[in-house]
């Protein structure tokens, strides 16, 4: 366990140390819940154009909420306050005087696991069982990606943590869509509207970048 935890902070260090004044920006950013708004609108548009079922898209809805509420819940109020693993940019961890932070952001105190990630890897993880369209999975697993790398870069999460919250999401949105796959059930992909939430993710990192 020693060697695992060695090799996951030696991992964390040398990729929160890679770090420029532009990146700093963007990756802040990324991490920011607030800046997908319209990325999300995006899939939710591509979702009601592909099932055109009021219903079906209301469960639908229902799903991804409880999904959502079930990985964070899990990662925050459950494994959290019983694994008890410092931040490591948090002042009680020895490490934190290694670690490069952004506007003097930390986090909170314990990071195991990510919800960040659980979240991001839960909604990923569900519209690829719900969708089956390759270039919708590509975006939402590049997306998911970098936001996980965002978090390692802004001093907030071990590699460590977002796999296990990989893990986590992977649980939930398998239980979530097989509960419910009668009332979500997997649509045909139809390309024509994918191009809305790849253009939706090119206007937000444009908008970051600037």
């Amino acid at each position: 366990m020693n060697t695992i935890i060695d090799w996951d902070t030696q991992v964390f260090l040398a990729i929160n140390r890679l770090h420029t004044p532009f990146m700093d920006h963007f990756m802040d950013l990324y991490s920011e819940k607030w800046v997908w708004i319209p990325f999300y609108a995006s899939l939710f548009f591509v979702i009601c154009m592909r099932i055109k079922d009021w219903k079906r898209i209301l469960w639908t809805a229902i799903a991804i909420a409880i999904l959502i509420t079930l990985t964070d819940q899990t990662c925050a109020h459950l494994i959290r306050p019983f694994v008890e693993r410092l931040r490591p940019a948090n002042l009680e961890n020895p490490l934190h005087t290694m670690v490069h932070i952004v506007n003097g952001e930390r986090g909170g105190r314990f990071g195991f696991p990510s919800c960040h990630s659980a979240n991001s890897w839960g909604l990923t993880i569900f519209l690829m069982y719900l969708l089956r369209d390759r270039w919708m999975n590509t975006l939402m697993v590049i997306w998911t990606i970098i936001i996980c790398y965002s978090r390692i870069y802004l001093g907030v999460h071990y590699p460590g943590d977002l796999l296990a919250a990989t893990l986590v999401a992977l649980l939930w949105a398998t239980v979530v869509y097989r509960i419910l796959r009668p009332h979500v059930l997997p649509v045909s992909p139809r390309d024509r509207w994918t191009a809305v939430p790849w253009t939706a993710f090119f206007i937000t990192l444009i908008a970051m970048m600037a």
